[in-house]
């Protein structure tokens, strides 16, 4: 019996892990098509949050966010917050009313999430409604 019971926890955890956006990513440039960091989403409280982990383009390891306002002027990329507020919007693994941070342009725009798969994320950067705005897809990194 405790077996099982290890077994169905061990199952339920594995379920709830492809419904969720929490872990690390790759993000792959839209314009580009090449990897250009890893980005840590986490949850605080009811909103989650994303950090960029590791840069994956070597002449960019040590750039700042020069085009940034506010207190993200001229941080390093490398550890900056980039995704802030978001929350789960529905039951049908999309996230949103949140923001995310372009540290190429130092933009910030509204924010939108979708679980494609366990390992596919779709995160659509927009102005005003998301049809005026662009998409990028995330792969999760194990």
């Amino acid at each position: 019996m405790k077996k099982i019971l290890i077994f169905l926890l061990f199952i339920s955890t594995l379920a709830f892990a492809e419904e969720s956006i929490i872990g690390k990513w790759k993000t792959i440039d839209d314009e580009t098509g090449k990897a250009k960091s890893i980005v840590e989403i986490y949850q605080v409280g009811e909103t989650f949050k994303g950090k960029v982990l590791e840069i994956l383009i070597p002449e960019d390891a040590n750039k700042l966010c020069s085009s940034c306002k506010g207190e993200k002027f001229n941080k390093p990329i490398l550890g900056l917050e980039i995704i802030t507020e978001i929350k789960e919007i529905t039951k049908n693994k999309v996230w949103g009313s949140g923001q995310v941070l372009d540290p190429q342009n130092g933009k910030v725009y509204k924010c939108r999430l979708k679980l494609i798969d366990a390992k596919t994320l779709e995160i659509r950067g927009y102005i005003g409604i998301s049809l005026f705005g662009r998409s990028q897809t995330w792969y999760r990194v194990e």
